[in-house]
């Protein structure tokens, strides 16, 4: 579990499915951590409680949750200290500017899902894998790239095209002529 100060990896102490015990609690239990902060070393931790709130991404190993006739979208992510790139579902039909379904609970599903940190200096690269399917926290995201308009998706967050310009389209606050 990413959190702004580090990672928990841990056995969850209840057995359903993650999204259900995010979504209904709002606390996490965990079991066998080891505490990795994001400067410094390791250390072994019994059990901890982490409030929903600080938990920015979460990832199990359980049963999939993935939509079946889904169709999926690229999505770069920037949140906290992380990068987080992968695919998001959505229904066949779609169009963002028209659904009248809004996202409910605090988790958004990727799959495919690659993390990274994020760099003041230089783009950050999403290159380590944590696994097949994570649920990332929608009110913390600061920046998402997509194909899609996503902003009732992650209020609050700069929506960033991933779409190139399209010819004979003037650029935003430039000269024309």
């Amino acid at each position: 579990m990413p959190t702004r100060w580090g990672v928990w990896p841990a056995a969850c102490s209840r057995a359903p499915h993650l999204r259900d015990i995010i979504e209904e609690d709002r606390r996490l239990d965990l079991e066998r951590v080891q505490w990795r902060p994001l400067d410094g070393a390791p250390e072994e931790t019994a059990n901890v409680s982490i409030p929903i709130d600080d938990v920015l991404i979460a990832v199990a190993d359980a049963e999939s949750t993935v939509p079946v006739h889904a169709h999926w979208h690229p999505i770069r992510l920037e949140l906290g200290p992380y990068v987080v790139e992968g695919e998001m579902p959505t229904m066949p039909g779609f169009d963002p500017g028209r659904a009248l379904t809004r996202p409910s609970g605090e988790f958004v599903l990727l799959r495919d899902v690659r993390l990274g940190r994020r760099s003041a200096d230089e783009a950050a690269t999403a290159d380590v894998s944590i696994g097949h399917e994570a649920l990332i926290n929608r009110y913390v995201v600061e920046a998402v790239s997509a194909d899609l308009m996503l902003g009732f998706f992650f209020p609050g967050a700069e929506m960033v095209s991933s779409e190139p310009d399209q010819p004979g389209t003037p650029a935003l606050g430039g000269a024309t002529g």
